[in-house]
């Protein structure tokens, strides 16, 4: 098998995509679900999307595991209050200098922008659709510094305003949800980008509040992880339920995401694609699968020998989905290294 090529379809079923955006795609064909040959973790990140992944789910649910949550690019479009006004939400989330520009630049945001949704009933819809889907992960949910709102989100170019979600308004929005999982034991898929002191924090405040034993009922996805590799190891030594997974799209932009692989817990990395393309989602993902069998040196599979469990030279997608099922089982031991 060359580098490029794909295994059998007797190899890639044992595969799992951890985080994939497909539902971000303009349609998804039959025929591209038909095709698709591996299992896809489907991410849900803002109002109108969450539908799109429960449809998806039930129109495959052997193939496809929805995940229902709001991506910290949207938080803004969450109010904490029910009975705040569209204009109040807005004008108190931003800040906003005293300059014409800026006094105008929110002026034109403010009659682009819909009325923003109050927290409760994102949770209550949350509750709603995990009921419906008892292996649902709570995902994409996260914290975001980088990020600045846009005038139109689907625009291409994209243009952006000055305004960023002050974090505090992020880390309320990410807590509700992450206290919905906690409390019916679902695993989390976790976006961090610029806030990794404010995400220790929020799994410290987690770990306290739920307690060590219900904290460690479900696992937790570092998504196209970009933190440094001590940081990493500083989280898989406090918190037994955390897991790493990566994308050739996201992290392959850097060569800290091959540190990040070395440092990683053998039984806890993952892999991803993080597409929007059903089309690519095997391609991405056994793309990953062939960096983290070079930089562990485990082999890849060119059959299937389902006597092979307890092999010492046990392949790569062998491992990965080992790793899978001890993310979905959760249950984590609360023990702690040193």
């Amino acid at each position: 098998m060359s580098s490029t090529e794909l295994p059998s379809s007797e190899i890639l079923r044992h595969l799992v995509d951890v985080h994939c955006h497909p539902t971000d795609a303009p349609s998804i064909s039959h025929a591209s679900m038909e095709k698709l040959g591996i299992t896809i973790c489907a991410m849900s990140s803002k109002a109108s999307d969450q539908s799109l992944v429960y449809n998806l789910a039930k129109s495959y649910p052997k193939k496809v595991i929805p995940c229902f949550g709001y991506h910290p690019w949207f938080s803004h479009l969450i109010c904490l209050r029910g009975n705040v006004s569209k204009e109040d939400h807005y004008r108190e989330l931003f800040y906003v200098s005293q300059s014409d520009e800026d006094l105008e630049t929110l002026n034109t945001l403010l009659n682009i922008l819909p009325a923003p949704i109050p927290l409760d009933d994102v949770i209550m819809e949350l509750r709603q659709n995990f009921r419906d889907f008892p292996d649902a992960m709570l995902g994409e949910v996260g914290l975001d510094r980088a990020f600045r709102i846009p005038f139109d989100y689907d625009a291409s170019p994209r243009k952006l305003t000055p305004f960023t979600v002050p974090i505090n308004h992020q880390v309320a929005i990410l807590q509700a949800q992450m206290d919905l999982a906690v409390e019916l034991g679902r695993n989390i898929s976790l976006h961090s980008v610029k806030a990794h002191q404010p995400t220790m924090e929020l799994l410290a405040r987690m770990e306290i509040q739920h307690g060590v034993d219900s904290w460690n009922r479900i696992s937790l996805d570092l998504h196209s992880c970009g933190f440094s590799p001590e940081m990493l190891k500083d989280i898989q030594r406090r918190y037994p339920n955390a897991f790493l997974s990566l994308s050739t799209v996201i992290n392959g932009r850097s060569p800290n995401h091959i540190s990040l692989i070395k440092v990683c817990d053998p039984l806890r990395i993952l892999v991803e694609s993080d597409y929007n393309d059903v089309d690519m989602c095997t391609e991405q993902t056994w793309d990953m699968v062939r960096t983290v069998a070079d930089v562990k040196g485990w082999p890849i599979e060119t059959e299937w020998n389902e006597d092979n469990d307890h092999s010492s030279e046990r392949g790569t997608v062998r491992r990965l989905e080992e790793n899978w099922l001890r993310f979905k089982a959760g249950h984590h031991s609360a023990k702690r290294k040193k």
